[in-house]
């Protein structure tokens, strides 16, 4: 599932390539992908300039010129690509959206969505979001008072949305295996110092994925050599080899997701 930094290399590299650029067509492949009827959408999209794009925690918002937004989730297994008809890749488009001759496909929207809300609407959808953990505002001291409400294990804490906004489940091993804590651990086990740890390695983690394009394999467009330049020091490497101590790498159920550690170095 796209996370954090996917949506944030999405939004920068959507940026350049069409903001400010007006939508000429609107194809719909999957009614279900959209909350409106397909009429409506269609004629209320068309002819409209994208605006801003702006992310919020896993969430895409295009803002068209007159305040209209799309909201895009791209759930489990969603993916964009941008351009022309001969270049888009061959699978099933759920929601096409034309510039001219450059076409936006969004791909693998069995889940997702991209939904046409007003500003407020946006805004009440997303309101049960935790802080950004990006933001300048998400201070230690915010972070170390967040934790000190919340029970439970430190893996199901990270990846709770109303909590903290943008992590999933491939990151959340990414950070706990960069600070040092096993994914299992109670949040009231964690010592200051851990969660100080824990607090950088969030830090670290995400804007290193941002900074390599994400891990997503599919290119955005033709050529893209940004996106998926990260890879994973321990998400989905069960039997291999942690690259700080060299112990077998193992993976264990919390909370039903499917979660890998170092059982040496993370304690």
């Amino acid at each position: 599932m796209p996370e954090l930094p996917e949506m944030e290399t999405y939004k920068t590299l959507l940026g350049s390539l069409i903001d400010g650029q007006k939508i000429s067509d609107v194809e719909i492949g999957r009614e279900k992908s959209i909350n409106v009827p397909v009429e409506r959408f269609t004629t209320q999209v068309s002819n409209q300039a994208i605006k801003t794009i702006n992310r919020r925690a896993k969430y895409l918002i295009f803002q068209l010129q007159d305040d209209s937004c799309l909201l895009l989730h791209l759930m489990l297994g969603g993916w964009m690509f941008f351009g022309k008809e001969e270049d888009k890749p061959n699978r099933t488009i759920q929601v096409k959206l034309s510039f001219g001759e450059q076409h936006l496909y969004f791909i693998g929207l069995r889940l997702g969505y991209l939904h046409l809300l007003s500003p407020e609407e946006v805004k009440e959808e997303l309101e049960k979001l935790g802080p950004e953990v990006l933001h300048p505002d998400f201070t230690l001291d915010a972070f170390q008072q967040l934790m000190q409400k919340r029970k439970g294990t430190i893996k199901t804490t990270l990846i709770n949305q109303e909590v903290l906004a943008g992590i999933g489940n491939g990151y959340s091993d990414e950070i706990l295996w960069h600070a040092e804590i096993r994914p299992d651990k109670k949040i009231n086990e964690l010592a200051d110092q851990q969660l100080t740890r824990l607090y950088h390695s969030i830090q670290f983690i995400l804007k290193k994925g941002i900074e390599q394009g994400g891990y997503m394999d599919n290119p955005l467009y033709k050529g893209d050599g940004k996106t998926g330049g990260y890879q994973f020091y321990v998400y989905d490497k069960e039997g291999k080899e942690c690259s700080r101590c060299d112990t077998i790498i193992i993976k264990k159920e919390i909370s039903s997701r499917k979660t890998y550690f170092c059982p040496n170095c993370q304690q």
